[in-house]
C-alpha cells in the first residue's frame, strides 16, 4: 500500500513538473493566502503583546485617577462653582476611606521651558510624584535607585531619568551623580529607569521624575490656572482586593467631594486588560477572515486548473480505465495532484509569511510575532483547501465513460 502511494505521488509530481509554469501560477494563490494569514496573525500577536505589556505595566491591582483639564476658561469657571478639582485633600480623603490601599502617590506634570544639557531629541516631561510611585508601577532601574520618603520630606533637588531622557540629556555615559538643570533648578541624578512600554501619546521613557514636594516648591506651571492642583492620583491595592469595587468607592468619594462634577476619570487596568483581550480576539478573527479569502481564491484556482487537466488528459483516463484502473484510482491520482499543489504552496507560503512579518517589523516598525499555532493553522487550512477543491475535479475525472474517453481527441 505504501509503495503504491509513493508510486502515485511520484507520478503526480511528474505530471505537475510537465506543466511547471501553470503549476507554479496555480500555487501562488495558496502561497499568498498562507503568507497573509501568518502575517496578519503575527501583527495581531505583536499588537496583543505590546498592549498587554502596557496594561500590566499600569498594574492590574492599580486604580488610576486622572484630572480632566478644562478646554476653556468658561468651562473652568463653571466647574469651580461646584468643584475645587483634583487636590491634596482628595488624596487624604481617599486614603482615609478606601480599604486595601498598599501604596498611593499624587502626581503632577510639567513641560519644562529649558533643560541643560540641551536634549538631543524631544524635551522630556517633568513628573512630580511620591516615592511609592515606583512600587505602584513596578519600575525597574538600570542605575541607582528611586528617591525615597526622605528626599520628598526635604524637597531634595534630585531626579530619576527615564531611559530615553537619560540618553537625550547625558548620552550613554553613567548618569548617577551627574546634574541636569530643569528650568532654573539643578537636579542630581540618583537613578535611571529601564525601558517602559508607552501605550499613550506620552513617551513614558522620556520623563524626568522628581519628588512631589520638590516639584511644588521649586516649579511653577504657567498654565496651572487652567489645571487642577493635581494631574492624577495613582493607587495600588493590596493582593486580594477587588479593583473594580475599589474603583467604584473611589468614584463615589470623589463625586462627593467634587459635588458630582465630571472633572476626573477613574481607570482600572484590570478592566482594560479584559476589554483588550476581547477586542484583540475580535480583531484577530477579522484579520484572519480577510486573509483567508486569499486561500479561498487559491482553492478556486486549484479546482480550475485540475478541471482543465482532466479535460486535457481525458484520453489518458480512458486508457487507464481500459487497462484495469478503478474509479477510486483515478480519484486518488487527481486528488493527489491538487493536494501536492496546495502543500507546495503552503510550504512556500510559510516562508513568505516569515518574510512578510520581518518586513513589516523592519519597515513599518510594528512588532510582529510568528507563533507555531499560526504556522500550523495556515498550513492546515491550505491542505484542507487542496482536498476540498480537488475532490470535485477528481470525481468528475472518475465518472468519465472509458469508451467515450478513448474516442476523445
Amino acid at each position: 500500500m505504501t509503495l503504491r502511494l509513493l508510486t502515485e505521488i511520484g507520478e503526480s509530481l511528474a505530471n505537475l513538473r510537465a506543466q511547471k509554469t501553470r503549476t507554479f501560477l496555480t500555487a501562488l494563490g495558496i502561497v499568498f493566502g498562507v503568507g497573509s494569514v501568518i502575517g496578519m496573525l503575527a501583527i495581531g500577536e505583536g499588537a496583543k503583546e505590546e498592549s498587554l505589556r502596557f496594561i500590566e505595566q499600569l498594574g492590574v491591582r492599580n486604580v488610576l485617577v486622572e484630572s480632566r483639564t478644562a478646554t476653556s476658561m468658561e468651562e473652568l469657571q463653571q466647574r469651580r462653582r461646584s468643584s475645587p478639582g483634583l487636590t491634596e485633600r482628595d488624596v487624604r480623603i481617599v486614603q482615609a476611606n478606601l480599604e486595601g490601599v498598599e501604596a498611593l502617590s499624587p502626581r503632577r506634570v510639567l513641560h519644562p521651558q529649558r533643560i541643560v544639557p540641551k536634549p538631543a531629541g524631544d524635551v522630556p516631561e517633568l513628573y512630580g510624584v511620591s516615592s511609592p510611585y515606583a512600587v505602584i508601577h513596578s519600575l525597574k532601574l538600570t542605575e541607582g535607585a528611586f528617591f525615597g520618603e526622605r528626599h520628598d520630606e526635604q524637597s531634595a533637588a534630585v531626579c530619576v531619568l527615564g531611559e530615553k531622557a537619560k540618553v537625550n540629556l547625558l548620552g550613554y555615559t553613567k548618569a548617577v551623580g551627574q546634574f541636569v538643570k530643569v528650568n532654573d533648578t539643578w537636579l542630581e541624578v540618583v537613578g535611571v529607569l529601564g525601558t517602559r512600554v508607552s501605550g499613550t501619546q506620552l513617551d513614558l521613557n522620556n520623563v524626568i521624575y522628581v519628588p512631589l514636594n520638590a516639584f511644588q516648591y521649586r516649579y511653577w506651571d504657567r498654565s496651572s490656572q487652567m489645571r487642577d492642583e493635581l494631574d492624577g492620583i495613582d493607587i495600588r491595592l493590596k493582593a486580594g482586593a477587588d479593583s473594580i469595587e475599589s474603583s467604584k468607592i473611589v468614584t463615589a468619594i470623589l463625586n462627593s467631594t467634587h459635588h458630582n462634577t465630571q472633572d476626573f476619570t477613574v481607570t482600572i487596568p484590570a478592566a482594560l486588560l479584559a476589554q483588550q483581550q476581547q477586542t484583540q480576539k475580535v480583531f484577530t478573527y477579522v484579520m484572519v477572515a480577510i486573509a483567508a479569502i486569499s486561500l479561498l481564491v487559491g482553492g478556486i484556482g486549484i479546482m480550475n486548473i485540475v478541471l482543465a487537466t482532466v479535460l486535457e488528459r481525458t484520453r489518458e483516463i480512458g486508457i487507464r480505465r481500459a487497462t484495469g484502473a478503478r474509479r477510486r484510482d483515478i480519484v486518488r491520482q487527481f486528488l493527489l495532484e491538487s493536494v501536492l499543489i496546495s502543500v507546495g504552496g503552503g510550504l512556500l507560503g510559510i516562508a513568505f509569511g516569515f518574510g512578510l512579518s520581518h518586513s513589516i517589523a523592519t519597515f513599518a516598525e510594528w512588532k510582529t510575532i510568528v507563533t507555531t499555532a499560526s504556522v500550523v493553522i495556515a498550513f492546515g487550512v491550505s491542505f484542507v483547501v487542496g482536498v476540498m477543491f480537488g475532490i470535485y475535479p477528481a470525481m468528475k475525472a472518475a465518472r468519465i465513460n472509458p469508451i467515450d474517453a478513448l474516442r476523445y481527441e
